[in-house]
């Protein structure tokens, strides 16, 4: 396997960005191959955020999270997933497989033995994340979930489409541009920040992959995963959640979000930002505080 790893240079002087590199290059089954994560709190805290990012970003997204999950007490892990942000990038576009992401991740939380985790997902982070808790119930006890879905073989309407065929059409898109656009809250350093793993387009076979990935036939590899993840939430999650929706997004925004939340057992009344966009993270500060008051964290 060919595999890219990008120049530490290219993550000096990021925007509030001075989160320690950690790495891991010895998950079962994916030896060789370096993991990024960001590690904050104590190691032997009482509860682990994971916080999994999605397409084209990666754990910068969550800058503004991790200090208000941390100030808690808590332990808060953000990866990066193999193709995006300091993790190794094999560069052939097939080797970024909906199993190979969502293995690796079961491998992760397995080899960090992480417990009581609070798993907050948005984007891919959520279409492969959602599927871990039936794989680990024991690991996962509660969600905060942000503008994801569950993809279990059905179209996902004119707005994906839209966008799946805007990244095919650009293989080497310009991902601080895209940012920009996306979320005009960005300072040009930030959205910069987001394009720093991605130095040409040698390395960006990742990015290319996760929207053809997304499972909107049934016959795609993923299907039957997502819908064994669907049957646990809808008849067997027992843990707690929190929703919030960025109410400008327009692919996974309201009418996405509003179908999950009936499907996740238990979920209480989502929280609206209406100001954010699909990267609600960029307003997670308020987020990241409201789910805590609301489990009685803080």
């Amino acid at each position: 396997m060919d595999v890219l790893r990008t120049p530490d240079d290219r993550f000096r002087e990021l925007p509030d960005w001075d989160f320690a590199p950690h790495y891991v290059d010895d998950l079962a089954g994916y030896e060789g191959l370096r993991v990024h994560y960001v590690d904050e709190g104590p190691k032997d805290a009482e509860r682990v955020f994971l916080c999994l990012h999605g397409q084209p970003t990666w754990s910068y997204l969550y800058r503004k999270m991790i200090p208000e999950f941390a100030a808690s007490g808590a332990r808060v892990i953000a990866p990066d997933w193999l193709g995006f942000g300091r993790s190794d990038k094999p560069m052939a576009d097939d080797v970024y497989r909906f199993h190979f992401h969502r293995d690796m991740m079961i491998a992760f939380v397995q080899a960090l033995d992480l417990k009581n985790i609070t798993l907050v997902v948005q984007d891919w982070g959520g279409v492969l994340g959602l599927t871990m808790p039936h794989a680990m119930p024991d690991r996962i006890s509660r969600l905060l979930v942000m503008n994801t879905a569950l993809a279990i073989g059905t179209p996902a309407g004119k707005g994906f489409n839209d966008w799946r065929a805007y990244n095919k059409a650009n293989p080497d898109m310009d991902i601080a541009a895209l940012m920009a656009r996306s979320t005009p809250i960005l300072s040009e350093a930030e959205a910069a920040a987001y394009g720093a793993p991605f130095p040409d387009v040698t390395y960006k076979a990742g990015v290319r992959r996760f929207p053809d990935m997304v499972m909107t036939d049934p016959d795609m590899e993923g299907v039957n995963t997502s819908k064994a993840a669907l049957n646990f939430y809808q008849n067997d999650w027992a843990g707690e959640s929190f929703m919030a929706i960025g109410m400008q997004d327009p692919v996974l925004g309201p009418p996405v979000m509003e179908w999950l939340k009936s499907v996740i057992k238990g979920c209480p009344e989502p929280m609206k930002v209406a100001d954010a966009g699909h990267f609600v993270q960029e307003w997670g500060g308020p987020i990241a505080t409201a789910a805590m008051k609301h489990w009685g964290d803080i």
